[in-house]
């Protein structure tokens, strides 16, 4: 299954879908309809529209298309009539310049001092005939499947494009994972020497002695419980689970935003305390880049249905 962005655009006329690029062209003197989809990440699903009057009634017909086929981000329809006066000029036909005719020869028979139309006129006359808006909603509805498919599609390619992103960013985790895997069992062991070396020189200093044998054993258990907590190796295999969960969640596609954001928040977890744990510059350099990774993916998977 595809993984589905939750960005995406898409705007159609007359139930044919158009790029950008396209110019549309509508029937001349015959008014038609056109649509644009936009979409943001959201929590859930939140539906705005934008319709003029005439189109008005079909907006639940809209709602139920939309929502049977979207499951979260924040989408705006707009819709509007094609071919309306301020669209462009429209020539009137010959049957309507007959009827001017006929209406200004018989006022000037009653007017014969009228002054006789303009072509100005003549246009001005035609804006303002109403358009034929009849059955425009049902075009409208039928045209909004043509533009989910193209929705859809604009989703789904934005969506691949960030599950290679985010299947990149895995791959950089698991190589900064392996440089710190040699590092654990020698940070252990240093830092349990320094505890040692800490706790002779505690007792040489206060009973002028060497340390007795009960009090060596004593240090070697105070240092294996301290080279305990700083032990990293688990927050080292925890993240290597999640990241094999995540790469399985952009295989299987379709509704995994929510999932993905729960993982997002674990790896951060452990970074943070890989961080917090670390004892030397190479392993706090290590946890640094692993949250910047993180972070990056965190932005990525907000936008992901």
């Amino acid at each position: 299954m595809p993984v589905y962005s939750m960005t995406g655009y898409a705007t159609v006329q007359g139930g044919a879908s158009k790029s950008e690029a396209d110019t549309p062209v509508a029937p001349v003197g015959l008014p038609s309809v056109g649509l644009e989809l936009r979409s943001v990440n959201s929590r859930f699903l939140d539906l705005s529209f934008k319709l003029s009057d005439e189109l008005r009634n079909a907006e639940p017909a809209l709602r139920e298309k939309i929502m049977s086929r979207v499951k979260r981000g924040k989408v705006e329809l707009r819709a509007w009539i094609e071919g309306r006066a301020d669209g462009g000029v429209q020539a009137p036909s010959p049957v309507d310049l007959q009827r001017l005719v006929a209406v200004q020869d018989n006022i000037r028979a009653w007017l014969p001092n009228a002054a006789p139309l303009s072509v100005a006129e003549v246009l001005q006359t035609k804006a303002r005939q109403p358009l034929a808006t009849t059955g425009l909603a049902d075009s409208l509805v039928a045209l909004i499947d043509t533009a989910l498919d193209a929705f859809i599609a604009s989703r789904e390619r934005e969506g691949a494009r960030l599950a290679t992103s985010l299947l990149d960013r895995v791959a950089q985790l698991r190589a900064l994972a392996q440089q710190a895997q040699p590092l654990v069992p020698r940070l252990v062991e240093q830092q349990r020497q320094r505890f040692i070396e800490r706790w002779n020189e505690a007792l040489g200093a206060v009973e002028g002695s060497a340390p007795s044998d009960m009090a060596r054993d004593r240090a070697l258990t105070e240092a294996t419980a301290f080279a305990i907590r700083i032990d990293v190796a688990e927050e080292l295999t925890r993240p290597a689970s999640h990241l094999d969960e995540i790469e399985s969640l952009l295989a299987k596609g379709k509704d995994l935003g929510k999932r993905l954001d729960f993982l997002i928040q674990e790896l951060h977890r452990e970074a943070n305390t890989l961080g917090s744990k670390s004892s030397s510059l190479e392993l706090t350099r290590i946890s640094v880049d692993m949250k910047v990774l993180i972070e990056q993916m965190r932005e990525q998977v907000q936008n992901i249905e």
